[in-house]
């Protein structure tokens, strides 16, 4: 193969691309790389993939798949940390600006500290420490 395959972007299909992009920009922090009607890229930061919201429905028709998705859909998005409180902070934050915590942060029989919280469209983030 003449490539090494990567994650240069991560797209969500989201209900109301407004609301997302305040969950994801006013509320997490992130920084608008593009905008256009129905569509928002952001910078994650420096060595992350970008994160675009687009109309739910216009992810699907773009896949050709139908839109009735629901429930799990097989994939979640996971924040590695390097401590516990950081663990915390993001929790916090991610509450106070929308989410719903799905899974309150504690420790694991491994060592490791986790915990999750869905967007505001249901979306899983997995926020995890191994310390």
């Amino acid at each position: 193969m003449s490539f090494q395959l990567k994650v240069s972007v991560i797209m969500l299909g989201v209900q109301d691309v407004d609301r997302a992009k305040t969950f994801y920009v006013e509320g997490l922090g992130c920084a608008v790389e593009q905008e256009f009607p129905g569509f928002v890229r952001c910078s994650l930061g420096e060595g992350s993939s970008s994160l675009a919201l687009y109309a739910w429905d216009s992810v699907a028709e773009d896949a050709g798949v139908p839109a009735d998705g629901s429930g799990f859909r097989g994939a979640s998005l996971h924040f590695i940390t390097d401590s516990r409180d950081e663990v915390d902070e993001v929790m916090r934050t991610a509450v106070a600006a929308g989410a719903t915590a799905v899974l309150e942060a504690s420790a694991t029989e491994w060592g490791g500290y986790y915990g999750t919280f869905s967007d505001p469209d249901g979306h899983l983030w997995k926020v995890a420490t191994a310390s």
